[in-house]
């Protein structure tokens, strides 16, 4: 049967509850009864729309965050150079970051840290998620002439130095780290001469 708008809408806002509270204290420090409370949902919502729990719920959160920063990449690239795109990209995060007081930083990494070696189903969600980001950043690459090999091993350095810098400007509450990642980024992601 499908679901109506008032359906649609509840099952939303679980997601987005769970979207940040589990990018701000992660998977284990984010309990369902917090969820229905975020979301303001009826208990029996959650396991009509999330059979299996939280898992399936993590694991829908983690998908549409992921598509969020594949969207990000994209709305960047504008057939800009490769380091203009990771610059603006940078400068989306780091405003993202200050404006949550430190709170969000990658919407994947708090999670893909804790279950990477206990939860095999979201474990493969952020992969593809980073594979993903990768993926769109080696395409920029390989457009402005990097070889395909070459454009994948920067692509996945820079997604390194991002994620890094993230979780350092988060620790440190300063954008100062991903200034410098943006900085070393500029010369790393040269067009090839």
């Amino acid at each position: 049967m499908p679901m109506g708008a008032k359906g649609e809408e509840t099952r939303a806002r679980l997601v987005q509850a769970t979207r940040a509270l589990t990018e701000a204290q992660g998977y284990f420090g984010t309990g369902l009864n917090q969820v229905l409370s975020e979301s303001r949902a009826p208990r029996g919502s959650l396991y009509f729309h999330f059979p299996s729990g939280k898992d399936e719920l993590v694991g829908q959160a983690l998908t549409e965050a992921g598509r969020e920063i594949s969207t990000l990449i994209a709305a960047c690239a504008d057939g800009s150079p490769a380091a203009t795109v990771v610059d603006r990209l940078i400068t989306a995060l780091a405003t993202r970051m200050a404006d949550s007081d430190y709170t969000k930083g990658c919407p994947l990494a708090t999670v893909a840290l804790e279950v990477s070696a206990s939860n095999e189903p979201l474990r493969r969600l952020c992969a593809t998620a980073y594979t993903d980001w990768q993926h769109a950043l080696a395409d920029l690459l390989t457009h402005e002439g990097h070889p395909p090999a070459t454009a994948e091993a920067t692509a996945s350095t820079t997604l390194a130095l991002i994620e890094g810098a993230l979780l350092l400007a988060r620790v440190h509450r300063s954008r100062h780290p991903l200034d410098q990642a943006a900085r070393t980024l500029t010369t790393l992601l040269a067009p090839p001469t």
